[in-house]
């Protein structure tokens, strides 16, 4: 994501800017080094009158009489006055190239909204997911948290999130390179400049008021959304609300971009390829580690500290199963998800002119396919005799979240070995969170996310075939894995991960211990036997009904 972020197109520039044409049509739909930044020059009048000579009758190379005044501001707002007019009654060549130019950044920039509205709609999957897999007396408390962290993330993320995270970015170049996010904030080792946050772009103003900066801002607004509300899973049925609400906004605001920056916003972790040749440096293209794993490792970090839920564990250890209420309602979210993941991960190219495509949303279907399968017979012939259905769920998750950062890398082979992989390991990791750790997570965020971000982004670095990526954090040649020849990729996608759960580990903790001093974490027993609809709400999930109080119990395995 950074290379395409930092990358200025030659016809993104000109579509922008205005400036005319130099190169053959043939380039037009090529993107330029990620080194060039400056505009080509103006057509020289001779070479105006030699193509004019050459050209059709119906088209003319004179220059429009009355060329676009650049806005005073530098910003590109989306104006009539943005795209360059043409001479009336004439259409020249110069003009159709602009148009095309303007019309490629447009496709880009619809293409981005699209999937930013796909992602945005996961949110009601994640609160089907998370409400079906608790007890029908905490579901209107489950819900007001899915509810809520939209609001409380977007405005954090608004105010200083999106500048620490993409404040030194550089220029946009799939939609129409506009360079206005220019301050990283460094440090210098080892004779090497470390990218620690953005400095510019708080509250969307500072001069970056541009439409590519906005559509930026909506896109990876969303993906900070579902970092966001992972750990509202992790924690479902004894969080209060009050110190829920406070975390929303330390979510968005610092805890989940400043590591967003070290991969997708120029920081030290994307630069260790150019700096010390570890590959490309960490790459992870649409969010195992950024967005899955940050938000896995906030989810342990929670549900430790919280404890685990009354009548979860006995007293010599063991685990009681506490079953979910509605398993219809967490299939149904679970294919929201699924569907929203192909704006999720194809989004992801900031452009829709890019066939890549192709690839990435196949393979994300793929090994979304295989980990539920995986998922499903690990537990039918392994672990309990039985299909789970909450387990099919999880598998699915868990392969899309573990193709997350591979998808635009691999083949459709390894794809489905991901995927694979993916629905073991969350069966695995969910019985050794739940049974060994002793940590109670009632819908199995953790191993969804926390640990299946963490094996996405190893899988790149093993399964990373060499067809794609040329460029990528500036180092030339495609991104190939360790199986492909690069062992260094693979190490740098492992110092990606440990950077994540040391930093977000530490961050997260101190969050969650200042919150719990200031108001408490969480809800009075007595509250969370009742259920914590009536006591932190106000009103039942489902009014008017008798819930089953035995269905409510927890069973001992």
């Amino acid at each position: 994501m950074f290379r395409r972020l930092g990358t200025t197109g030659l016809v993104a520039s000109l579509a922008v800017t205005g400036w005319l044409v130099t190169a053959p049509p043939a380039l037009w739909a090529q993107e330029a080094p990620a080194a060039e930044t400056t505009a080509p020059a103006p057509v020289p009048q001779e070479a105006a009158a030699a193509a004019t000579a050459a050209s059709a009758p119906i088209l003319t190379l004179e220059a429009p009489t009355a060329p676009r005044q650049p806005d005073p501001s530098g910003a590109n707002t989306g104006n009539a006055s943005d795209v360059a007019a043409a001479k009336p009654g004439e259409l020249t060549l110069l003009d159709m190239a602009n148009q095309v130019g303007h019309n490629k950044v447009a496709i880009n920039m619809m293409w981005v909204l699209l999937t930013g509205f796909l992602v945005m709609f996961m949110q009601a999957g994640f609160a089907m997911v998370e409400a079906g897999f608790t007890r029908a007396k905490n579901v209107a408390h489950t819900m007001a948290m899915n509810m809520m962290i939209y609001p409380l993330g977007m405005l954090g993320f608004y105010i200083c999130g999106f500048a620490l995270m993409f404040g030194g970015v550089g220029a946009i170049g799939t939609m129409g390179g506009f360079d206005g996010l220019s301050h990283e904030v460094t440090i210098s080792l080892f004779g090497k400049e470390f990218g620690l946050f953005g400095g510019k772009g708080f509250f969307l103003s500072g001069g970056v008021y541009d439409v590519a900066v906005y559509a930026l801002f909506l896109f990876q607004m969303v993906f900070m959304d579902t970092t966001a509300t992972i750990p509202t899973g992790s924690m479902a049925e004894r969080w209060k609300y009050s110190s829920f609400f406070i975390y929303g906004w330390f979510v968005g605001t610092i805890l989940y971009p400043v590591y967003g920056n070290w991969v997708w916003g120029g920081g030290w972790l994307a630069t260790l390829g150019k700096n010390f040749g570890l590959g490309h440096g960490h790459v992870d293209f649409a969010g195992s580690s950024v967005v899955h794993l940050t938000g896995g490792v906030l989810a342990f970090v929670g549900a430790w500290l919280l404890g685990p839920r009354i009548g979860k564990y006995n007293k010599d250890g063991s685990a009681n199963a506490i079953p979910g209420h509605n398993i219809p309602m967490a299939v149904v979210g679970t294919f929201i998800l699924a569907f929203g993941w192909f704006g999720f991960n194809p989004g992801s190219t900031l452009a829709g002119t890019d066939l890549r495509i192709a690839v990435v949303a196949t393979n994300t279907m793929l090994a979304s396919a295989t980990g539920a399968m995986a998922a499903t017979l690990w537990m039918w012939l392994v672990r309990t005799k039985k299909p789970d259905p909450s387990m099919m769920a999880n598998g699915m998750l868990a392969g899309l979240v573990a193709i997350t950062a591979p998808c635009a890398f691999v083949n459709s082979v390894s794809a489905c070995i991901i995927g694979l992989v993916s629905g073991i390991l969350v069966v695995e990791a969910a019985f050794f969170i739940d049974q060994k750790l002793r940590i109670d997570d009632p819908v199995g965020a953790v191993a969804v996310h926390g640990v299946n971000g963490a094996w996405g982004c190893l899988a790149l670095g093993l399964f990373a075939d060499g067809s794609y990526g040329d460029g990528w954090n500036g180092v030339p040649g495609a991104v190939k894995g360790l199986f492909y020849g690069d062992s260094g990729q693979f190490f740098a996608e492992v110092f990606g991960i440990a950077a994540n759960v040391i930093y977000i580990g530490i961050a997260g903790y101190l969050v969650f211990k200042l919150i719990d001093l200031v108001v408490g974490l969480r809800v009075a027993p007595e509250d969370e036997i009742q259920g914590v609809d009536i006591p932190e709400m106000g009103v039942p999930g489902y009014s008017g009904m008798v819930i089953d109080k035995i269905a409510e119990t927890p069973i001992s395995r």
